[in-house]
């Protein structure tokens, strides 16, 4: 059973280099999906050094959690971190108005935050064609976005893209629904298996668990059928 530990939670400050920090949790990808969730970084902005495979051990015995050494990617050097920042937005604003203009959607992008990582929301009428089952087609726009503004950079640009509000809409359930789910499991001694989600909303129910002293949540399957088991936490 999978259990999350070991995470250095001091939130990185915006606008300086990530330094090297280490996790551990019950499997290498679970380590680096924490990793994801603490940085706000995707997988391809972060490199990953496997410090020790985990390890279930025989009936609890000689059991070991994983443990990585996250290495942050060298952004490009600027003689003004200000402008460049100001830069990375037109374009990443330019790419976005782009894209929604070739799949015939009309919809205005209003930037959230300038700070890294860069944050749009894309606000109008009908958009939920940009959403898409389960959020997938927002994860590919963000995809897309990011793999063409960090090609025209050539420099790694950490972005999110929301589209009217869905995703904060979408993360606040998720985290009363991860509370509510470890009341359940607490009550009801027995393990919860939620439906399949992305990788980002397992993130923020693993996150919503960590801390708590009673249950834990660890991530079971393959691709688009991966979801999160809400179980206890053993002692």
């Amino acid at each position: 059973m999978s259990e999350y530990c070991g995470v250095n939670r001091e939130p990185v400050e915006k606008g300086k280099t990530m330094e090297e920090i280490e996790i551990s949790a019950a499997t290498v990808e679970e380590a680096i999906e924490l990793a994801e969730a603490q940085l706000g970084l995707g997988r391809d902005e972060f490199g990953v050094e496997v410090l020790r495979e985990g390890r279930t051990g025989i009936l609890g015995v000689g059991a070991a959690d994983a443990l990585i050494r996250v290495i942050p990617a060298v952004p490009r050097e600027t003689d003004s971190p200000e402008l460049h920042e100001t830069e990375n937005v037109r374009l990443a604003v330019e790419v976005l108005e782009t894209l929604l203009e070739l799949l015939g959607v009309t919809g205005r992008v209003e930037v959230l935050s300038y700070e890294t990582p860069l944050a749009f929301d894309i606000v109008g009428d009908d958009l939920g064609i940009l959403i898409g089952r389960r959020g997938q087609t927002l994860a590919a726009l963000q995809y897309i976005t990011k793999l063409i503004v960090t090609s025209r950079l050539q420099t790694w640009v950490p972005i999110t893209i929301d589209v009217g509000g869905y995703k904060k809409r979408r993360y606040d359930s998720l985290q009363r629904l991860a509370l509510y789910l470890g009341e359940q499991v607490k009550s009801g001694r027995r393990s919860i298996t939620m439906e399949p989600m992305p990788a980002d909303e397992r993130r923020i129910v693993h996150l919503t668990l960590a801390d708590n002293p009673d249950v834990t949540s660890y991530s079971i399957g393959e691709g688009e059928s991966r979801k999160v088991v809400v179980s206890l936490r053993q002692s």
